[in-house]
């Protein structure tokens, strides 16, 4: 009984430590884990090597047609490293639709195959806690649908995009181009 309960005590021990190597080795930036629209779970952590757009969408806005450029940069660069990703908030009201609305608008109306989050805020006291390092990392919290990050891997370098500059600017491509594979 004792060596069984010392192999258990040594075993949590030797979990815990496990754990948190791993904490120690993500970046607080990439320490995040979202469920997409598509049921699928995200880790940042696993990106953290690669170049990331991040993006905050809606449906109803007029920017909405960028998502057409968002799926084109992602399907060109995916192999390459680039991670795109959107997350639905309804911040600036023109993202009334819940969940599966959003994710069947993507689907059919754009095609949209990058990861999509479940809906959540951006902005403001009730941001989810990504947007809220992004805004600190930046000193820029999105004014706007389809306001743009690009973060650099390693998430040293995170830049901020106004929602008209398009996915596929020279602006954007140029920041995340030297670090595709």
């Amino acid at each position: 009984m004792r060596i069984n309960l010392a192999t258990s005590l040594i075993g949590l021990f030797v979990l815990g430590a496990s754990v948190a190597a791993n904490a120690a080795v993500c970046p607080e930036l990439y320490n995040h884990q979202y469920t997409t629209l598509q049921g699928d779970k995200i880790n940042l952590c696993d990106y953290q090597d690669k170049p990331i757009l991040v993006v905050n969408t809606a449906s109803k806005c007029g920017f909405t047609p960028q998502f057409e450029a968002l799926e084109g940069l992602y399907k060109k660069h995916k192999a390459q490293g680039l991670l795109v990703v959107g997350f639905p908030s309804n911040d600036f009201k023109q993202e009334p639709g819940d969940n599966k609305a959003i994710g069947d608008f993507c689907k059919l109306t754009y095609a949209v195959n990058f990861p999509m989050t479940t809906k959540s805020s951006v902005s403001g006291a009730n941001a989810n806690s990504f947007y809220k390092q992004l805004a600190q990392k930046t000193g820029q919290v999105p004014k706007w649908n389809f306001y743009k990050y690009v973060i650099l891997p390693g998430g040293k370098e995170v830049y901020a995009f106004e929602s008209t500059v398009l996915p596929d600017s020279a602006e954007i491509i140029g920041k995340i181009k030297p670090f595709l594979k």
